[in-house]
């Protein structure tokens, strides 16, 4: 099965709409605000409030309803994700990784593979990875080592994937692997089991942010999996990768706006209270016009963000272009926003208790992953150009 389009914005009433956003931002300001300093500091990974979102649906909004998901069009996904993570950005972007797998598991496995997973992802009481990166291969995905080799109906995966998030917590890993030619008609995806013989895990990486979720290296030494493993089908995995991430690209810049927009919250009630040569800062000038750079960028960054969701959800031709330039400027947009509100805070802005530092260095990170910015452009450059 190929992926199938996504139900239309207009299939959920306005009100149903309201009603869910105001049940996410209650979690998140229940279940996530109060501890993002906590968990940021003690490097904790929160398994039981990701159990409580899947409670909430949370764990497979976009996998069909017939699958036990949601069943949310991304137009509506990208909102949920915002909202999240103006509760915890570090969370919300590990929430985005999950949901990214169960999707991939629902839009091209079989019924057996589904009637395996998806039970346990949609309700998170397992957890996703996505293996493609390698120490040799970042940007470049096409040119992935990790090896499938075939013997009967079993493969035996080798090779090591670097900065996967959720490694060592997550069920099941969906790792791509090459099982023909180089390139990418060579690449293969496979459903790689926890438990399986062979998997293992390097260090939790001491990283700059994203600190409440583990990030490691996933070693396959000889993994044996059966070919009924296989995801979509030998030699599709490059394409399932990059339809797969063209929706990680507009999650992770959902979880820009959010953070960013928390930054800029905090940003704009700390100006009004706090006074200098006799004077809020909230009536200086240069305070005035650096709020209104903030407000706009961060309205233009959304509505590029749901403009792209919208051309995904009807399958546009340009969905991937449109998901690039969404990705490049709300994570560009969304690391400046939140670096100026720690400016505006002055030296309080560079201290933990505000958490406004703690949001800077979450949001650096998504200029890299799903795709680095200046891949991004490349993909919209080389778009416009072949136009």
């Amino acid at each position: 099965m190929d992926a199938t389009p996504a139900p239309a914005l207009d299939a959920l009433t306005a009100d149903d709409r309201a009603a869910i956003l105001d049940a996410v931002r209650e979690f998140a300001a229940t279940e996530l605000t109060p501890h993002a300093l906590e968990w940021d500091a003690a490097k904790h990974f929160p398994r039981d409030v990701l159990r409580r979102a899947g409670e909430l649906g949370l764990g497979g909004v976009c996998v069909r309803e017939e699958s036990g998901g949601a069943g949310f069009p991304r137009r509506f996904a990208v909102e949920i994700f915002e909202e999240l993570a103006a509760g915890d950005p570090t969370v919300t972007a590990y929430l985005t990784i999950h949901n990214m797998v169960a999707w991939m598991i629902d839009a091209y496995g079989d019924d057996a593979q589904r009637g395996r997973w998806l039970p346990g992802l949609t309700a998170m009481e397992q957890l996703g990875a996505y293996c493609l990166t390698e120490p040799g291969a970042g940007s470049d995905a096409a040119a992935i080592t990790t090896s499938a080799i075939r013997h009967g109906d079993t493969f035996v995966l080798t090779g090591v994937k670097q900065f996967i998030s959720g490694a060592g917590e997550a069920s099941v890993y969906v790792v791509m692997a090459r099982t023909g030619e180089p390139g990418a008609r060579g690449i293969s995806a496979f459903l790689v089991p926890a438990d399986a013989a062979g998997l293992s895990f390097g260090p939790n990486e001491k990283k700059m942010g994203w600190n409440a979720q583990p990030t490691r290296q996933v070693v396959l030494d000889e993994v044996r999996v059966s070919a009924e493993n296989l995801l979509g089908g030998e030699g599709r995995g490059f394409g399932i990768a990059m339809a797969a991430l063209n929706g990680g690209r507009l999650n992770i810049a959902a979880c820009s706006l959010g953070g960013a927009r928390w930054a800029m919250e905090r940003a704009v009630a700390y100006v009004h209270e706090r006074f200098t040569f006799g004077e809020p800062l909230a009536e200086k000038q240069s305070v005035v016009f650096a709020v209104a750079d903030m407000a706009t960028e961060l309205e233009a960054a959304r509505l590029l963000v749901h403009s792209a969701a919208e051309h995904l959800d009807a399958k546009a031709p340009d969905a991937a272009t449109r998901c690039a330039m969404a990705k490049r400027f709300a994570t560009d947009v969304g690391f400046r926003v939140a670096n100026e509100a720690l400016q505006l805070h002055g030296g309080y802005g560079y201290l933990q208790e505000y958490g406004i530092e703690k949001v800077v260095r979450d949001l650096r990170v998504h200029q890299i992953l799903e795709g680095t910015n200046e891949i991004m452009r490349l993909i919209v450059g080389r778009s416009v150009l072949a136009a």
